[in-house]
């Protein structure tokens, strides 16, 4: 049963491939199915338990390899499960305020998928306060027209070159704007939407290129880029959300490192993961879309929704700020190492951009550029 060790070497191998320090795809692209490798680890180590073979010293070698390998992947994903301590707090019942909520629809579309109804229904049925679609061209927004009554105030963003993305908002918008940061064909989208009761929240909405032979051949844009935004919004004192397909997973070093910049927590911590993607393969789902507040907002409801014929799900969150909030939530620690291991990334993201004759003209990035560090 050679296959067996086979089996061992794969999973330990793929589990240390992630910690090597590029952002090659072929590297980045480890951090990625985490779940899986669990899987194929737990089998290959009951089955080196079980094996018919004498214990000479490799297959020693190899269980105490998979032992590690095990550890490892754990450690990664553990904290999205109802194991770890929840990093946002559940608002009660006699807590709710309609008033200090805001409920949000993420949904990658897939540009040619056609079911535009399946997306239609569920907005009509939940009628979240925003809705941000990603892949969205201009035969998407023609179709979403249908919800433009109960949507008074959009941002378009039609392209076809599957990083379009539209909002739609029934919550006031001001100070909108479309940036692209490190490219002329990424856009976000930036503004500042009020909540019924006045307050106003500083909104982001992302989707940078993954790393893959087919897009990114590495992870700089995309790492340098969520980075530079949470550079920024670790400077506000402001209500905050961060969402939008990130072609990242929760656990990946560069989100985490995110999470630290930018002070922002995320509500799937000590719940459940929210795999979105692949939405057609039930066994290679991992977390790709995602949601990120600041600490005075708590969560009452979140859920991954039914399929509507793309390869991401959509997710539906629903928050509510409060000083309460505030008080009681921290955010992740952040060390010197962290802040120079973010301004390295941005700066190598800058240069990438410069040297692949992107546009880097943004005034969210130009100070990056201009200084050589931060603002």
């Amino acid at each position: 049963m050679i296959w067996v060790e086979i089996l061992a070497i794969l999973v330990i191998w793929l589990s240390f491939w992630s910690l090597i320090p590029r952002d090659e795809w072929w590297i980045r692209g480890a951090d990625f199915p985490r779940l899986q490798i669990l899987a194929l680890g737990i089998i290959a180590f009951i089955l080196l338990l079980v094996w018919e073979h004498p214990w000479d010293m490799s297959r020693q070698v190899i269980l105490i390899g998979v032992i590690a390998a095990l550890a490892y992947q754990l450690k990664m994903v553990l904290p999205y499960t109802l194991l770890w301590k929840k990093q946002v707090k559940q608002v009660r019942p006699e807590q709710l305020n309609p008033e200090k909520q805001i409920s949000l629809i993420v949904s990658n579309v897939l540009t040619p998928n056609q079911k535009h109804h399946l997306l239609i229904e569920q907005i009509q049925q939940l009628k979240p306060d925003l809705v941000l679609t990603l892949e969205s061209d201009q035969i998407w927004q023609q179709a979403l027209t249908e919800i433009e009554v109960d949507y008074p105030y959009r941002v378009a963003v039609p392209l076809d070159n599957l990083y379009g993305m539209h909002l739609y908002s029934r919550l006031p918008l001001k100070d909108t704007e479309i940036k692209f940061i490190l490219s002329d064909e990424i856009p976000s989208i930036h503004t500042t939407v009020f909540l019924p009761s006045g307050q106003p929240v500083q909104l982001y909405c992302l989707h940078p290129k993954p790393p893959s032979p087919t897009e990114a051949k590495d992870s700089t844009l995309r790492d340098a880029e969520l980075l530079i935004v949470g550079d920024q919004i670790k400077d506000l004192d402001e209500s905050c959300i961060v969402m939008g397909d990130l072609n990242d997973v929760a656990w990946s070093r560069t989100t985490r490192l995110f999470q630290r910049i930018s002070g922002l927590l995320d509500p799937r911590v000590g719940r459940h993961y929210i795999n979105t993607f692949h939405a057609d393969y039930p066994l290679l789902r991992w977390s790709l879309d995602h949601v990120f507040h600041s600490t005075d907002f708590a969560l009452v409801k979140m859920k991954r929704l039914a399929h509507i014929g793309s390869d991401h799900f959509p997710v539906y969150v629903v928050l509510q700020t409060g000083r309460i909030f505030d008080r009681i939530q921290e955010e992740l620690p952040q060390t010197d190492a962290d802040e120079q291991e973010a301004q390295d990334a941005i700066q190598e993201g800058i240069e990438k951009a410069e040297l692949e004759e992107k546009i880097v003209t943004d005034e969210i990035a130009q100070p990056y550029k201009e200084q050589g560090k931060s603002v």
